[in-house]
């Protein structure tokens, strides 16, 4: 830690705490799927692939403990995952809210159609149906999964772009 750089330690615990957030995020996922046995739906599995790779880049920032440009690019990736993860979970809550019945449903699930489509077919048919992922098999105070899911990707990415973005700058 450099006197230049003030916060870093600070910085470097908040990316941390974000990479630590997305694991417990992806710890319970797999326990509401392996222990509860809430299969997961295509966009599920789409904001599992987001919210890991939120927490691969803090990681990264945290071991890393780069200068102040190289935290401002930590905070560029942070905010591209984040915002992959809030469109996605963003998208999910709205497949929600819907009618039952009122969407098509993708056809396969994830893998299966991964093994038949190109990858942007997949990502294109799972973002325009899902009459699955209408379903709401889980809430926690009055919140679905794929809102949690908003919610903490939301405080997470937020957090990560705020600590990477003020590196460098003075404690006043």
């Amino acid at each position: 830690m450099s006197s230049a750089d003030p916060g870093a330690h600070r910085r470097r615990q908040i990316n941390l705490l974000g990479a630590l957030g997305c694991g417990a995020m992806m710890a319970f996922a797999l326990y509401a799927q392996y222990v509860l046995h809430l299969q997961p739906c295509n966009m599920c599995v789409l904001q599992r692939i987001a919210v890991s790779a939120l927490g691969v880049v803090f990681l990264l920032a945290a071991l890393q403990h780069p200068g102040v440009v190289g935290a401002r690019l930590y905070a560029l990736l942070i905010a591209v995952a984040a915002t992959a993860g809030l469109a996605l979970a963003g998208r999910h809550v709205w497949m929600s809210l819907q009618p039952l019945g009122s969407l098509p449903s993708c056809g396969a699930d994830f893998y299966a159609m991964l093994d038949m489509l190109p990858p942007a077919e997949v990502a294109a048919r799972i973002w325009n149906g899902g009459a699955e992922c209408q379903i709401v098999a889980w809430r926690f105070l009055g919140l679905s999964m794929q809102a949690w899911v908003l919610v903490g990707v939301g405080l997470l990415g937020g957090a990560g772009v705020w600590a990477n973005l003020t590196a460098g700058r003075r404690a006043r």
